[in-house]
């Protein structure tokens, strides 16, 4: 059993982040680290220190703390953007279950587990609680290979952002899947199935497919399921997970997981946060930064409406196809200030601190170039703009470099646009 600070989620979040790109390193580089899906979205969403208006979760992680960006929707049995925009912040009030709020074991959770899964061998297994949640993991073989099994159990807020986050289907700019289906129970319940890859751009063949419920009561059930023994690290032991989607959904759906995640007590940090009004001007990125586009260059794809705090837009110039993404916080004075923008920084006659980077992008994807300008204005307000000479983070170069000049991020990134107007 693990001690009691070892959080397997928070771990497995961890790790996406060191995955999916090269961290700041002394040269102050940034790192772009898609969270995938549905499940981490939770865990970073109450770990991290940001604000974002998607349904997935980005991460940009620089020296003194993480910027978290929506727009990958971003997989575990957790993971999730940091809290959504305050124009979606609208919730239902909390339906409180039947029973009084109880936590299941980790014990039970696997004895559930077991007793679920199709006939086979079980190994490895693992199990735990916190005050809101409750976790299995498990290697299960039936015959054809090794897989591991993870569940998570916690309770939502109903009706609110965070139910809608957990359950959408992620974009796919910044998420590789072959299928995903968001589906709307009879009873109430929002299901979501996705088969998709453990890395963002399914470089080792390991594939994580998983299924995500909420009932309306907010109990969440998170499946994840791969084809090999552990999420990573380790061979792939078979060509696909082991249990098919009409299988997930039975696991998901079965009355022993609801009724323990009904449950479950509602985490206070999944409260609507105050509104505050939105952070983008109009709450929308998409919408600010498609009118600062150089003319002449086409926008082929965007994010959509309620991208308040991270989006972005998919250039073409007729030489290939560019993806720009701006990312907007506020109040990011003090440590973040002085290590991001030292010495090195360039100050413009506003007092707003300008930083710029070339560097590679996404590991394993050979020839990505990534342009990137990061700002902060005296009042607190960041606006980091990042391009790539591709359409994808997470697919081939499609042009030698990107389609905007640093010259034109850096316009971009310090237009008043982005100020709120009095």
């Amino acid at each position: 059993m693990p001690d009691a600070d070892h959080d397997p989620f928070e771990e497995r979040l961890s790790n996406v982040l060191r995955d999916t790109g090269t961290a700041f390193g002394t040269d102050q580089q940034t790192l772009a680290a898609r969270g995938e899906a549905h499940g981490r979205r939770l865990r970073a969403r109450r770990r991290a220190a940001a604000v974002v208006g998607g349904a997935a979760a980005v991460a940009l992680v620089g020296l003194g703390g993480p910027l978290l960006l929506p727009g990958g929707q971003g997989d575990g049995v957790r993971q999730r953007s940091a809290a959504g925009s305050p124009s979606a912040r609208a919730t239902a009030p909390a339906t409180a279950p039947a029973a009084a709020a109880t936590v299941m074991s980790g014990d039970e959770l696997l004895r559930i587990l077991e007793k679920l899964l199709p006939e086979g061998r079980i190994s490895g297994k693992d199990g735990g609680s916190r005050d809101h949640e409750s976790y299995a993991n498990l290697v299960y073989d039936d015959g054809d290979g090794e897989a591991a099994v993870a569940v998570l159990l916690n309770r939502v807020r109903p009706g609110g952002l965070e139910t809608r986050q957990t359950t959408e289907c992620p974009d796919s700019m910044f998420i590789v899947y072959d299928s995903c289906t968001s589906t709307k129970l009879s009873d109430g319940s929002v299901l979501m199935l996705l088969k998709g890859y453990e890395y963002p751009n399914s470089r080792s063949g390991t594939k994580r497919w998983t299924a995500d419920l909420v009932t309306p009561a907010g109990g969440h059930i998170g499946i994840q399921e791969w084809n090999s023994a552990t999420e990573k690290d380790s061979l792939v032991t078979r060509e696909q997970p082991p249990l098919g989607l009409a299988q997930l959904k039975a696991l998901a759906t079965a009355h022993e997981l609801r009724a323990a995640a009904d449950a479950q007590p509602l985490d206070d940090l999944s409260a609507p946060a105050p509104d505050q009004g939105p952070i983008t001007p109009g709450g929308s990125i998409s919408a600010v930064l498609g009118p600062l586009v150089p003319q002449g260059i086409k926008i082929v794809r965007k994010s959509g409406p309620d991208d308040d705090a991270f989006g972005y837009v998919v250039l073409d110039d007729g030489r290939g196809a560019c993806l720009v993404q701006v990312n907007v916080q506020l109040d990011t004075q003090g440590d973040l200030d002085d290590e991001m923008f030292g010495a090195d920084a360039e100050v413009l006659p506003d007092g707003t601190k300008v930083v710029t980077r070339r560097q590679s992008g996404e590991k394993g994807i050979p020839g990505i170039v990534w342009w990137s300008v990061d700002t902060i204005r005296p009042d607190g307000r960041r606006v980091v703009i990042s391009a790539f000479n591709s359409g994808a983070q997470n697919t081939p170069a499609t042009r030698k470099v990107p389609a905007l000049t640093m010259k034109q991020l850096q316009a971009i990134a310090t237009d008043p646009a982005w100020h709120p107007q009095d």
